[in-house]
């Protein structure tokens, strides 16, 4: 058995620490967003292939009605968010920039959207890994920001085992609350979903990382294990100290377990799994519930939003709709954001749908020299930050000499995105942004490369 370390008061090395800038938002009670007109359901809403359309234009919908099945192994269903009519099927702006397939339903207004709620599942239908089947037939993924399939997680390969799993409370984005407040709100449905998870994958151990800056989560979710049932594997809440990525699932291992994925490898290697609290909430949902996920909580803050806020919102909905809910945004706002501002993905359009990983909405204000980009000064800062111990200023000069050999060499492929390196850039070097141009670079090589070996056998 593995032993919790302490030493280094529960973090891992390297990293940064932004302004948090949660008080807007950590205290206020989810709330839920009215219903509009008109929902855009993209068929591509999570890592792997597309969603398939089950459903065609003209064809009536009920709330959680299945709408697209999985398009292989990694993918998910999707799920009617409202009852209504399928308006169309045709490419919309998705919020990556590109126009991709999507699902448009029309909000029948006089419906009364309830819940898709059923009888609990029998426990013994979730034998023999039936519960990753189900979660896959439910559109469930992981709901920290990824979108990874919860399913591919939960299925274990044979020759592989799992002993720990380790539950993401720690939410280290700034301005982001929405996994906060489902632990403060929902404890009981969170360890819930732990449960079942450590039942699913035959974990003897689960964990629960939450950060210091949460001590009602950590309350809130230490009474709830104190009353779980005797008999079932133990879980613990360990608090951890605030640093960003801490949530990233290879920092928390480090900061729990003191323990290193290697290079290439995964969690599953080191016989954990880790999963986010939102994701258990939601497993705990569908299987007592039968909810799959057709909403999420998603935090609307920032210096420009007038009335920031926890929401719940049916997948779909409009970013504009949530920013006319929230008062507006104030005429300074230069950026609006989908996600945390680390990670998050600047919008070019308010029309843009919330997807299943979508976890905030922000309105920023960003002084106009920040954008200006100054000549390397060599400072190392970048190499001090990557919590993965890499060089992002020499994968940035690769990238700009297309040298998609030399970034493989040093293990691009490695980074998380967490974007550590340019938060502490002097210079503004835009370094994660040509970091993920490097490892395409690197991709599209490699795909030639098999396509080569193909083409010659």
């Amino acid at each position: 058995m593995i032993e919790l370390f302490t030493g280094r008061q529960g973090t891992f090395r390297h990293g940064v620490h932004p302004a948090e800038n949660k008080d807007a938002t950590a205290a206020l009670p989810i709330e839920r967003v009215a219903f509009v007109d008109e929902y855009v359901l993209p068929l591509s809403q999570h890592i792997g292939a597309p969603s398939r359309p089950a459903v065609r234009v003209g064809e009536h919908v009920d709330r959680g009605q299945l709408i697209a099945r999985p398009g292989g192994f990694v993918s998910v269903a999707l799920h009617a968010p409202v009852s209504g009519t399928v308006r169309a099927i045709e490419r919309r702006l998705h919020p990556n920039g590109k126009r991709t397939d999507s699902i448009v339903i029309a909000c029948d207004r006089f419906a009364s959207q309830q819940d898709p709620v059923s009888a609990p599942v029998d426990p013994t239908a979730l034998l023999s890994g039936a519960l990753a089947t189900l979660i896959q037939q439910a559109g469930l993924v992981g709901l920290g920001g990824a979108a990874f399939p919860t399913h591919v997680k939960l299925s274990v390969p044979q020759g592989k085992h799992v002993r720990y799993v380790l539950l993401n409370g720690c939410e280290c984005e700034p301005y982001l609350t929405c996994d906060h407040r489902i632990m403060v709100e929902r404890p009981e449905v969170v360890l819930r979903g732990m449960q079942l998870i450590m039942e699913q994958v035959g974990a003897v151990r689960g964990v629960i990382g939450i950060e210091t800056n949460k001590p009602d989560a950590i309350v809130a979710m230490r009474q709830a294990a104190a009353a779980a049932p005797t008999g079932t594997a133990p879980i613990e809440v360990v608090p951890l100290r605030v640093k960003y990525p801490q949530g990233a699932e290879k920092m928390l291992i480090d900061a729990i377990y003191q323990r290193e994925v290697p290079s290439g490898k995964l969690p599953l290697d080191l016989e954990m799994v880790v999963q986010n609290v939102g994701t258990a909430a939601a497993i705990a949902d569908l299987v007592d519930h039968g909810m799959p996920l057709i909403e999420r909580v998603v935090t609307v803050s920032g210096p420009g939003i007038r009335r920031p806020a926890n929401l719940i919102v049916p997948l779909g909905t409009p970013v504009r709709a949530l920013i006319e809910h929230c008062g507006g945004v104030d005429s300074s706002t230069t950026r609006v954001i989908m996600g945390g501002p680390m990670m998050g993905m600047a919008q070019k359009s308010l029309d843009v749908p919330v997807l299943k990983g979508t976890s905030g909405i922000l309105a920023l204000m960003d002084p106009a020299e920040d954008a200006v980009e100054q000549p390397c000064i060599r400072c190392g800062r970048c190499l001090d930050a990557c919590p993965h111990f890499l060089n992002p200023q020499r994968f940035s000069a690769l990238t700009r000499h297309e040298r998609g050999d030399a970034l493989a060499a040093l293990n691009v492929l490695d980074c998380v995105e967490c974007a550590s390196c340019s938060f502490v850039c002097p210079s503004r070097i835009p370094l994660v942004q040509l970091i993920r141009v490097g490892k395409s670079l690197v991709r599209a090589a490699h795909a030639k490369r098999q396509a080569a070996e193909k083409a010659a056998s």
